[in-house]
């Protein structure tokens, strides 16, 4: 069964400091005021955060799975994946380490000793 959005909320809305708002009627999940994760219009992909310099290997890896984010957003550590092509521990996976990226690192070294 491919990962719908109530799949990736139930994950996100348990990491610390992460929360649910509603941008242009997009979901988004924010730490602070960070956008860490973010969902198209239609609900099929999910952007999140991740390494700029590691995006390009990241989409060519998996060109089926993960896309570049649009133009007006390369500058940013952002990359975009299709939901349909992901199992839940997958997306668990993804989730976490993009909130990772956006967290204090004490934060983050707390989560893992849970």
């Amino acid at each position: 069964m491919p990962v719908t959005i109530d799949d990736v909320r139930r994950v996100a809305e348990r990491l610390p400091r992460s929360y649910e708002v509603l941008v242009r009627d997009r979901v988004k999940f924010r730490v602070g005021k960070i956008v860490w994760l973010a969902f198209s219009a239609d609900e099929t992909q999910m952007g999140f955060a991740f390494p700029k310099e590691e995006r390009d290997v990241l989409v060519a890896s998996e060109p089926d799975v993960f896309l570049m984010p649009r133009r007006s957003d390369l500058r940013f550590n952002w990359v975009e994946v299709r939901l349909d092509a992901l199992d839940v521990d997958r997306m668990r996976e993804i989730v976490i380490d993009a909130w990772r990226l956006v967290v204090p690192k004490t934060v983050a070294l707390a989560r893992a000793g849970d």
